[in-house]
C-alpha cells in the first residue's frame, strides 16, 4: 500500500515521497502524532542515507565504464530509484529486472 514518508534532507529540511512499503515491520519508519495537517510518517533515516545506498553500484558502474578501451566523450546512465522507509533508496524493476539504459559518445 502506497504511503507518505517524510525523508529529511542535508539542510534540514524534509521532503515527502509517497512510497510503497512492503510488509516487512515498521522499524525503519519512526511513528510520529497524528496531526491532520502531516497525515504521514517519517523515514528513521535522512535522504542523503538512503541515498548512500547506491553509492557501491555507481562506483562498480563506474570503474567497469572506465576500464573501456576506447574512453567515450560523454556518458549517461539511466535507472530508476525508489525511496521507501524500509530499505532507503533501492533501483526499480519493470517486470522483475532491473534496467539500466546507457549511452556513450565519441566526437570524431
Amino acid at each position: 500500500m502506497a504511503e507518505l514518508v517524510e525523508f529529511e534532507l542535508s539542510n534540514g529540511q524534509t521532503i515527502l515521497a509517497e512510497v510503497e512499503e512492503p510488509d516487512l515491520d515498521d522499524s525503519a519508519i519512526e511513528p510520529i502524532a497524528r496531526d491532520p495537517e502531516k497525515p504521514w510518517k517519517r523515514a528513521r533515516q535522512s535522504l542523503k542515507a538512503s541515498l548512500d545506498n547506491l553509492q557501491p553500484m555507481l562506483a562498480d558502474l563506474k570503474e567497469k565504464l572506465d576500464d573501456l578501451n576506447q574512453e567515450a566523450d560523454e556518458v549517461e546512465v539511466k535507472f530508476g530509484v525508489k525511496l521507501t522507509g524500509q530499505c532507503g533508496a533501492v533501483l526499480t524493476s519493470v517486470g522483475g529486472e532491473v534496467t539500466y539504459e546507457v549511452t556513450l559518445k565519441w566526437n570524431k
